[in-house]
């Protein structure tokens, strides 16, 4: 690789696979450059979306320190660099999907994982990171609240007896 514009462009594919969390390989084929630009618009808070050469995506994915890459790069290809949540880019690839079947998701990586076009789907019918975050607070809530009723309930339970008590000496006084 003696050219200088190429090494650039592994030097900087490189730092993009080592600056995300996640890269999702796509296939392109068959989608308009206006579409193209819409799924760039769709994706911008979370991920970078760019069309690259398989050889040197390849080149910059094992200088990053990914292997496996190679068997999915075939025919045309871009790759979504999430550096935001990768549920909400997934979900983002699949809907766009839906409405352009031209769009194929091939694979990808999470966290230094091989995933295939099936782990992304799953990926996309995760819930996002919030509200599984507000799920488990609202389980936790729910839990102290049983904790703290269960710890309440005796003493509650001996308040009530003991007003009862009260009550019955009470009424038998005024009868006798």
């Amino acid at each position: 690789m003696a050219r200088p514009d190429k090494a650039a462009a592994v030097a900087e594919l490189t730092d993009l696979f080592r600056e995300s969390n996640a890269v999702v390989l796509t296939e392109y084929r068959g989608l308009s450059v206006k579409q193209l630009k819409t799924l760039r618009t769709t994706l911008r808070g979370d991920a970078t979306y760019a069309v690259v050469k398989n050889t040197l995506s390849s080149i910059a994915a094992r200088e990053a320190g990914i292997e496996g890459l190679d068997e999915t790069l075939a025919g045309p290809s871009a790759l979504a660099f999430v550096t935001g949540d990768p549920v909400a880019v997934a979900k983002g690839l699949r809907d766009f999907a839906k409405a352009n079947p031209q769009l194929v998701v091939k694979g990808g990586v999470l966290d230094g994982r091989l995933l295939s076009a099936a782990d992304v789907t799953k990926l996309a019918d995760l819930e996002s990171r919030e509200v599984l975050l507000a799920k488990a607070a609202g389980a936790f809530k729910a839990k102290l609240y049983q904790a703290a009723y269960l710890f309440t309930a005796p003493t509650a339970q001996a308040v009530r007896t003991i007003d009862a008590l009260r009550d019955k000496q009470a009424s038998q006084e005024q009868a006798a």
